[in-house]
């Protein structure tokens, strides 16, 4: 676990809201939230700067289908590849953060297409959308790009692709989940332990004080974590960079408008996440209901690559590697993977993209073996 002083694990009181009132109590954060600026909802957000060129080829209310440049060589046959960011504190610019930093850049090398999805900040008409209406876009996000995909999650985005792919197990063809709180109950971290032994009533009165959101800049205002050094931002990025090059400048500069960007999230969806995912782990007692149909791990045989982070204080190895034995896919097309660091190293330090990614990309890459390709046409193997 990382130490109480690591830039990591400070970070990570920032990537879900809540997890402040859960450590505060409800008495304290009603003061706090009463001295804090309150969200201008009439100033538009700024538009994201992206490291790697994209295109908006679908934009739905509530969230956005990037897809990114191909590397020239092409790659014709490969299915599509989509990233589902997480829908938490910040972004999906945690997958495209700047040159040398981005996840998505990793992925280009596969060749073949890529797609981002980019949940959007939740507009003052949106306080009541929950996890279907996000499952119901990633479906249609999911038919805009031929209803067929290789997923790769991340962090919140990883449960909400899994549920998605137990949902639709016909439109997965392989999966990877990244530090992702699979089974919330498998490892205690500061965070999941937080969350389940808060009452839920102090949440809903958080998002009541909210206006119905969970509002992403008192967060911010609360812990009062905006400035990161540079030396943090340093580590965070695994940079071998002097402090004062002007292409570490660049970085910083990146980093600090991602971290100053944060997104509101739907009071109704942000509480069923507390009270479905984190206090009842309805994903791995098979109690998650998605879109009208109780869901079964099991019945999801796709190829499974897990990978987790030896220091992640927001999701725990045990919580991701526990997936292995919650799917049907056989032991054998399971690959997972530790590796050092801490949660926020995982998507965009520079030496766990180098250390990990590319294999991914190879995996991804390999052919289907003859019958997951038999299962996919109909035909017997």
């Amino acid at each position: 676990m990382a130490h109480k002083d690591d830039p990591v694990s400070d970070w990570t009181k920032l990537l879900w809201p809540g997890f402040y009132a859960a450590e505060a109590g409800l008495a304290l954060a009603r003061v706090m939230i009463g001295t804090l600026t309150p969200p201008d909802a009439t100033s538009p957000r700024p538009e994201p700067a992206w490291a790697s060129p994209n295109e908006v080829v679908l934009e739905l209310s509530a969230a956005r289908l990037r897809r990114f440049d191909c590397p020239p060589k092409g790659g014709g046959g490969h299915a599509p590849i989509l990233v589902c960011a997480p829908f938490a504190l910040h972004d999906a610019r945690i997958a495209d953060l700047c040159e040398g930093h981005s996840l998505m850049a990793r992925l280009r090398a596969g060749g073949g297409p890529l797609y981002l999805v980019e949940w959007l900040s939740a507009r003052e008409t949106q306080a009541f959308r929950t996890i279907d209406d996000y499952l119901a876009d990633l479906n249609v996000m999911v038919d805009e790009i031929g209803g067929f995909c290789d997923f790769v999650g991340l962090c919140q985005g990883g449960w909400l692709g899994l549920a998605f792919a137990a949902r639709f197990p016909s439109k997965a063809r392989r999966l990877v989940i990244a530090a992702a709180p699979i089974d919330t109950h498998a490892a205690e971290t500061p965070f999941s332990a937080l969350a389940r032994s808060t009452p839920i009533e102090t949440f809903e009165e958080l998002a009541q004080m909210g206006g119905g959101f969970a509002r992403g800049a008192q967060a911010q205002q609360f812990w009062g974590l905006l400035a990161h050094s540079d030396e943090q931002i340093h580590a965070l990025c695994q940079s071998d960079l002097t402090l004062d090059s002007d292409e570490f400048r660049a970085r910083t500069a990146a980093f600090r408008a991602w971290s100053e960007s944060p997104l509101d999230l739907p009071g109704a969806y942000y509480l069923e996440v507390v009270e479905r995912l984190y206090k009842q782990n309805q994903l791995a007692r098979g109690e998650f209901v998605a879109l009208g149909k109780r869901i079964d791990l099991r019945v999801l045989c796709a190829p499974l690559y897990l990978i987790a982070a030896q220091d992640d204080d927001i999701a725990a190895p045990e919580q991701t590697l526990a997936c292995a034995r919650l799917v049907g896919t056989p032991p054998a097309a399971i690959r997972q993977r530790i590796v050092p660091g801490g949660h926020l190293n995982l998507f965009f330090g520079r030496r766990t993209l180098d250390a990990i990614w590319p294999d991914v990309v190879a995996w991804l890459c390999a052919p289907a073996p003859a019958a997951r390709r038999a299962k996919a046409s109909g035909v017997r193997a």
